[in-house]
């Protein structure tokens, strides 16, 4: 059992406490010396051997003191080796850092590609929207029948376009409203999504509303030189909606609470989905959109201006009396916004 010490609450051994005895043993029998020749100068009072016991501890002594020298100098050339290569490698830090922040920076875009497509809520679906038609030359739409097209992006996208002085290219691909069969299948799959408003969707009110949009497309285009547009109608519904800019392509449903998925331009779903646009504009019925410039249209069409702008788009309203062209009109100029 070793003895302890418990001054001021510690506990060390006394082992402990003489560890340093085995390094420095010279102090250890100085000490004994001294003490011996101390003892007995009091007893016997022979000076030369007092002398001697002096001489031998102050070499002991000496000794003591070249050793520790000797240990001193070899920890000062250690530590000035530590000291260089610590040197070398904080001069090394800056080309580290800057490999680190390559590194980094691929690291970023590897995750930020695999990232392709993001998940929207719905309530920030119209904020997505509006930031989309800023500062882009161009619009593709896929979808229905185009209610927030005429009600939101054509007038918004024009305006801006209008505002800088750019041009505006707009691709619509909406269901052909001729297309009896198609019409009445959306008019099923909208109105299982949206039941007891006071206008239900049927299959006429699914032409109306497609023909409104065209009519909007085209009014947008007579009035504004500086836009370029193409419609094309489609034979084949769908549960999804395509809205593409210069920035990014948004993908929504016809409910306007359900969340959307956007992917921004150089993204890898942002080209696929480009490419499927284009692919699908290719399939459809296009319009002789061209033609729309020989109609009159007015600010406030007519319903034999109506009737004359389908003539020339190849379509006919002779199914419709004049208060459903007017209510077209009404459509088309003043619609209803669904994302408000």
């Amino acid at each position: 059992m070793s003895i302890e010490s418990t001054r001021g609450g510690s506990r060390t051994p006394w082992k402990e406490r003489l560890s340093w005895l085995r390094d420095e043993p010279e102090v250890g029998i100085a000490f004994l010396i001294a003490v011996a020749a101390a003892v007995y100068d009091v007893w016997d009072a022979n000076a030369d051997v007092v002398r001697k016991a002096t001489l031998l501890v102050l070499a002991l002594v000496a000794i003591t003191l070249v050793r520790s020298r000797l240990r001193t100098g070899d920890l000062e050339i250690e530590l000035r080796r530590t000291l260089s290569d610590s040197g070398d490698a904080l001069r090394q830090v800056p080309e580290r850092l800057a490999e680190v922040t390559e590194l980094l920076e691929r690291s970023r875009q590897a995750i930020d590609q695999m990232s392709v497509v993001s998940l929207l809520p719905g309530a920030q679906v119209r904020a997505e929207l509006v930031a989309a038609t800023q500062h882009t030359n161009t619009w593709v739409f896929k979808g229905g029948t185009g209610t927030f097209i005429r009600a939101f992006t054509l007038p918004e996208c024009v305006e801006n376009s209008r505002a800088a002085r750019r041009q505006l290219q707009v691709q619509l691909e909406i269901i052909d409203p001729e297309n009896d069969t198609a019409c009445a299948v959306f008019a099923r799959f909208r109105q299982s999504l949206v039941t007891g408003r006071a206008d239900p969707w049927t299959a006429d009110r699914v032409r109306k509303e497609a023909y409104a949009t065209i009519l909007a497309a085209s009014w947008y285009r007579r009035h504004n030189d500086f836009l370029t547009l193409r419609i094309g109608l489609s034979s084949t519904m769908t549960t999804c909606r395509w809205d593409m800019s210069a920035s990014r392509v948004i993908v929504t449903r016809e409910d306007p609470t359900a969340p959307a998925l956007v992917a921004y331009q150089g993204k890898l779903y942002y080209s696929w989905c480009e490419t499927e646009l284009n692919s699908s504009y290719a399939q459809s019925r296009r319009l002789p959109v061209e033609n729309v410039l020989t109609a009159p249209l007015s600010d406030e069409p007519t319903v034999e201006e109506v009737r004359e702008l389908f003539e020339v788009l190849g379509l006919s309203l002779d199914a419709l009396d004049d208060s459903e062209v007017a209510d077209v009109t009404r459509r088309a100029l003043r619609p209803a916004e669904p994302y408000r």
